[in-house]
C-alpha cells in the first residue's frame, strides 16, 4: 500500500461524497436501498465510512443519482479501489478497534479525555501489557503481544519528526494512583509521561479529585481533527462490543465545550507535570 493511502480516510471521503450525491438527487436512504435491493443499514454504513466500498457499489449508486460526468465517476471508483487496500494495522490481523486507528493515523490533532488509565499514545510497554492483561483476562499471551505491539506502533505519530500529531491529555488523578502493574512500572510510566510532556506538540494536564463533579465524568473521550477541510472532526467513544463515532456538528461541538472546562479545571501544565512527577517520587520511594 502506499504510505499516502489511508484506507479508512478513503472510505470517510467517499462516503461523504456519495452522501452529497443522494442529498442533491433529494433522495433518501431508505429510497436508495429500495432501488439497489438492499438494506437501508447498508447505505448509511457505506456514507458514514464503516463498511467497504466496492467499486461495483459506486458504480450502482452513481447509476441511481444519475451522474453523467464521468470524471466525477472515475474520481469516486479510484477513491473506492484506494478504500480497499490495507493500512498498516492490517498485519496484525484483526484488531477490534481498526476504524478508530485508522483515524488517529490520518488525524492532524487529537483531544482526549481519559478518567481511569493513562492513554495508549502515551503509554510505556510495561504499562501496556499489564493493562491489557488486566482489562483483558481471558486473552492469550499472542494476542496481548499482537495488541502492544500494534500500541507500541501508533506512538509513531507522536515521534515523527515531519508532522507529529498534536496531542492535548486531560487524566483524571485516578489515572495516575491506579497501580498497574506494580509500583515499578507506575514510576517508569510517569516519569516517561512527564518526559513526553516537554514535547512541544504533546499537552497534559491532571484534572484532581479537588476539582470535584466536571464534565467529563461520563467517561473516557477523543476528539480527532483533521487538516483536510473535507474531513469532518470525529468524537470517539470507547465501547466494550462496539465503538461510538459521532460525525455531525452539534455533537462534536458539544464535546468540544466539555473539553474546554476540563481543561480550564485541570491543573496548569506546569503543575500537572509537577504533580505527576510528585506521583511517580512517591511509587520510587515504595519499590
Amino acid at each position: 500500500m502506499a504510505s499516502n493511502v489511508n484506507p479508512t480516510v478513503r472510505r470517510r471521503r467517499l462516503g461523504q461524497e456519495l452522501r452529497k450525491l443522494r442529498e442533491l438527487k433529494g433522495m433518501t436512504a431508505e429510497e436508495v436501498a429500495e432501488r439497489l435491493l438492499v438494506s437501508q443499514s447498508k447505505i448509511s454504513r457505506l456514507e458514514n465510512g464503516r463498511r467497504s466500498i466496492s467499486q461495483r457499489d459506486v458504480r450502482d449508486l452513481c447509476g441511481v443519482y444519475e451522474v453523467e460526468d464521468q470524471r466525477v465517476v472515475d474520481s469516486l471508483m479510484e477513491m473506492a479501489r484506494d478504500s480497499r487496500q490495507q493500512g498498516w494495522w492490517h498485519a496484525f490481523g484483526d484488531i477490534p478497534y481498526s476504524v478508530y486507528i485508522g483515524l488517529e493515523t490520518d488525524a492532524e490533532s487529537l483531544r482526549v479525555y481519559e478518567p481511569q488509565v493513562i492513554t495508549g499514545l502515551l503509554q510505556t510497554r510495561s504499562y501496556a501489557e499489564a493493562l491489557i492483561q488486566g482489562a483483558l483476562p481471558e486473552t492469550s499471551a499472542t494476542d496481548i503481544e499482537k495488541r502492544v505491539q500494534v500500541r507500541m506502533r501508533r506512538q509513531d505519530r507522536i515521534a515523527a519528526e515531519n508532522n507529529p500529531l498534536r496531542l492535548w491529555v486531560v487524566l483524571d488523578e485516578a489515572a495516575l494512583r491506579r497501580v498497574v502493574g506494580n509500583n515499578h512500572v507506575m514510576r517508569e510510566q510517569l516519569e516517561h509521561l512527564c518526559e513526553l510532556s516537554h514535547l512541544p506538540h504533546v499537552t497534559v494536564q491532571v484534572l484532581p479529585f479537588e476539582a470535584g463533579a466536571h464534565p467529563g465524568l461520563n467517561g473516557q473521550y477523543a476528539i480527532l481533527e483533521f487538516s483536510d477541510a473535507a474531513d469532518s472532526s470525529v468524537v470517539y467513544l470507547e465501547g466494550v462490543t462496539s465503538d461510538l463515532y459521532l460525525e455531525k456538528a452539534n455533537d462534536v461541538q458539544k464535546y468540544a465545550v466539555m473539553y474546554e472546562h476540563l481543561r480550564a479545571q485541570a491543573l496548569s501544565v506546569e503543575k500537572s507535570r509537577q504533580f505527576i512527577a510528585d506521583v511517580a517520587k512517591r511509587y520510587a520511594d515504595s519499590t
